[in-house]
């Protein structure tokens, strides 16, 4: 039986191998692969790995959709891009490495997607005593707190208010730029001084730092008054007033830039006393301001 050796002498496995070896210990590809009676091409080529079809394919496809959602002025997702890649390219890809490569390529389309909300519906605290029913049948049985920030040319205005649910009066608020617990026991202190036959009342407010202090809590106690916190991070928890700072923020906060912290200051109390409580309607109310609303009630079931 006789062996057959390939043209060049030694087998090509053991010819790489001596090209590496020498290479690895410093000497030149050139003189590597002379010495092996080795081809550099053909060594250089066995080195440089080749593309696989996979990566070939994931690069075209990676290019025509650079091309399509840049033709689309940035505005196809993922699924406009897969239904172009069909019509106008005609290749079939799987909505799962559309997704990959614009991931890759930081791509979306518009509108972008917002990051998934948890559902809290139903999901309670121990504390939350109002479970989103802001309903009285008197004043001074629920009340809603929240604080609120708007900007001015020299710094941050913070206000806190808490609302009367049965008349959506706003009867306390405080100003402040440090959004402190003082900020909320002011609130507090305003509100007990404004109202009468308030004990007992409940203040249903968030789980913001604020509210859980220990200040603000024995605050609550020392005034005779319940306190009820919804779940964190829910706005629907607390929207009777979430839905206050939203009418503030439309028809007063977003009409003009405000100038100093003094001037937004003095326009937010401005517009709580003299324009929401006393003149604004509410459709809620029977298009009657809080005040007229409190003074009808008054009127017709004088309190005992």
């Amino acid at each position: 039986m006789r062996i057959v050796r390939r043209a060049g002498g030694d087998f090509p496995k053991r010819k790489y191998a001596i090209v590496e070896r020498l290479i690895a210990r410093g000497h030149s590809g050139r003189a590597a692969c002379r010495v092996a009676g080795l081809h550099r091409a053909t060594f250089y080529r066995r080195r440089k790995p080749s593309l696989s079809t996979r990566i070939l394919r994931r690069t075209v496809v990676a290019d025509e959709i650079g091309k399509i959602h840049l033709r689309s002025r940035g505005t196809y997702g993922r699924r406009r891009i897969q239904a172009a890649l069909l019509s106008e390219c005609d290749m079939v890809v799987n909505h799962k490495l559309i997704h990959s490569i614009m991931s890759e390529l930081q791509l979306s389309g518009l509108p972008r997607q917002k990051g998934r909300k948890p559902n809290l519906l139903g999901v309670q605290t121990s504390s939350d005593l109002v479970n989103r029913v802001f309903t009285a049948d008197r004043p001074n049985r629920l009340w809603c707190s929240d604080i609120t920030e708007h900007p001015a040319r020299d710094g941050k205005v913070y206000c806190c208010a808490i609302l009367d649910c049965f008349s959506k009066r706003i009867v306390g608020r405080s100003f402040s730029t440090i959004p402190d617990t003082a900020l909320v026991n002011n609130a507090v202190n305003m509100a007990v001084r404004e109202r009468a036959k308030f004990h007992g009342a409940i203040l249903h407010a968030d789980h913001g730092v604020q509210f859980t202090s220990w200040s603000f809590g024995e605050n609550l106690r020392q005034h005779d008054l319940i306190p009820s916190l919804g779940t964190v991070g829910d706005c629907f928890d607390n929207a009777a007033i979430e839905a206050f700072w939203g009418r503030m923020q439309t028809e007063l906060l977003d009409t003009r830039k405000w100038a100093t912290s003094l001037e937004l200051t003095a326009a937010m109390a401005d517009w709580i006393d003299n324009f929401y409580n006393t003149e604004r309607r509410h459709s809620y109310l029977g298009h009657l301001s809080p005040d007229e609303y409190e003074t009808l009630w008054h009127t017709i079931q004088p309190e005992s």
